[in-house]
């Protein structure tokens, strides 16, 4: 691990020198390689430095124990060594965990597709509140939110909304919300004051890149029809609406909540790409089964993953026993507790993979 710490402060040097040529500003394919390879190099270069720090105060204050007679000189040493062994501890903790093998899709925006499932209107109206909930976390985190497509029930509800978050790394945070959510509360609809239970489903992929994806468009099959639903005065006077067939696949996504038919078109190839995109991941998972295994559920829409039970004010995620007792503020979209801890078990769950 350290002759690889090393080599990695040697090329952090190497990618600081070519930064400070100066033309390198005039590439920018290159500027922007090299600018994301100091990025990624920093926090592994600069926790490395810390431990050697740490460890270079064990060193001192061992020596310094030999010859130091003074009591309270000798007590100050021991403390000051006991906190560089506990620094050490931690620091090489940390870079074990920053040399795990880095998902590729981590930096990319997202496109996530919250369903309906049981519960009929109930299931809708939570699929709406699922949808805040990572609207005001993406706010928070300073993203954008651009809807494809959604198809209302005539509540407030969503029986499907799939929508695009833009920012850095929010594949990195969001990855691990793919499966079933579940939640139990009385329902608006429910007169006798009964708790239901409802389900919707979130899937979460990467967005695919154009060079990520071979999509050949004579495999894409093209309809446009009126839209429906709210969204103005253009809405059902024009054929904007576009409903795309992937032919090989079966694949059909549908776009309409923008009065152009061309950007319909455009939406509809993002959310095909990142679909196709996502079905290649999970031939390289199934073939990669013991990895998968490492996995905090990344991708299983069949998987119970969370419950919001509403009686009771609390969020319970399944994979990882994690409770907490403040739903509102979960359903507010503060959610980063519950995507730190996914982080962390999983991250323990890769580094016990490698240690076996």
């Amino acid at each position: 691990m350290f002759d690889r710490l090393e080599d990695l402060v040697i090329r952090f040097e190497e990618v600081l020198s070519e930064l400070g040529e100066p033309d390198v500003a005039n590439d920018q394919a290159r500027f922007r390689k090299l600018m994301k390879e100091q990025s990624d190099l920093a926090p592994i270069v600069e926790t490395y430095r810390k431990y050697k720090e740490a460890n270079q105060t064990i060193e001192d204050s061992l020596s310094m124990l030999e010859e130091e007679s003074d009591p309270e000189m000798r007590e100050m040493l021991k403390e000051e060594l006991s906190g560089a062994k506990e620094d050490v501890s931690r620091l090489e903790h940390q870079l074990k965990i920053l040399l795990l093998p880095k998902d590729p899709n981590d930096d990319k925006n997202v496109i996530v597709e919250i369903r309906a499932g049981a519960g009929g209107d109930e299931a809708a109206l939570f699929a709406a509140d699922i949808f805040r909930m990572y609207s005001h976390y993406a706010e928070a985190n300073h993203w954008k939110i651009d809807t494809m497509n959604s198809n209302e029930n005539g509540l407030g509800g969503f029986k499907e909304i799939i929508f695009m978050i833009d920012g850095q790394g929010a594949y990195s945070r969001l990855k691990y919300e793919s499966g079933v959510h579940r939640v139990q509360r009385i329902p608006v609809t429910e007169s006798g004051g009964r708790i239901h239970t409802s389900t919707i489903t979130v899937a979460i992929m990467p967005e695919a890149e154009e060079v990520d994806v071979d999509l050949d468009l004579n495999d894409c099959k093209f309809d446009v029809f009126r839209a429906s639903g709210n969204g103005g005065q253009c809405v059902n006077t024009t054929d904007s609406a576009v409903r795309l067939t992937h032919i090989p696949t079966g694949i059909v996504i549908s776009c309409q909540d923008e009065k152009s038919q061309l950007k319909n078109k455009d939406k509809a190839l993002k959310v095909l790409r990142s679909r196709l995109y996502e079905l290649e991941l999970e031939k390289k998972h199934d073939a990669e089964a013991e990895a998968r295994k490492s996995q905090v559920g990344t991708g299983d829409r069949s998987e119970k993953i969370r419950t919001y039970n509403y009686p009771q004010g609390r969020v319970t995620d399944h994979r990882i026993k994690l409770t907490l007792h403040r739903l509102d503020s979960v359903m507010d979209g503060d959610i980063q507790e519950i995507i730190d801890s996914l982080t962390a078990a999983d991250q323990a769950a890769k580094l016990a993979n490698m240690n076996e």
